[in-house]
């Protein structure tokens, strides 16, 4: 599984929000098995390093569940759809309906939940910025 050297970037515990979304995000279905991976890989004849390890990963799952209990991580999506994009932007379906969604779920990866209001307004700064 390609995501299970990721964690070695968290070893100092100093990702943010945005990035334990990613990584659960990226892992999907398989975050559990990513979690058994992850521990069997995590492996030194070095007992402190061992336990820095053990208890850098314990920091990490806790963070994910605290995550997922406020946020629903497995379910993220944007704030709007696709019906909603097309509508906001009078656009017909095709790419850049799917290229605004990844816009809005990359800010929702970033700041969390942001609310119709706010993700209709980045939405449209998006496209008069990127599009126009």
């Amino acid at each position: 599984m390609f995501l299970h050297l990721r964690f070695y970037g968290y070893r100092d515990g100093e990702w943010t929000d945005s990035a334990v979304r990613r990584y659960v995000v990226d892992a999907g279905p398989l975050l559990a098995r990513l979690h058994k991976l992850v521990r069997s890989d995590c492996t030194t004849r070095n007992k402190r390093k061992a336990a820095a390890l053990s208890t850098a990963y314990d920091t990490l799952e806790l963070r994910i569940a605290e995550l997922q209990e406020q946020e629903e991580l497995a379910k993220i999506r944007p704030d709007l759809d696709g019906n909603e994009i097309m509508k906001l932007l009078g656009l017909p379906p095709g790419p850049l309906v799917g290229k605004a969604y990844e816009h809005l779920l990359t800010l929702r990866m970033e700041h969390g939940p942001l609310g119709h209001d706010r993700a209709a307004e980045e939405l449209t700064r998006w496209y008069q910025e990127e599009v126009r």
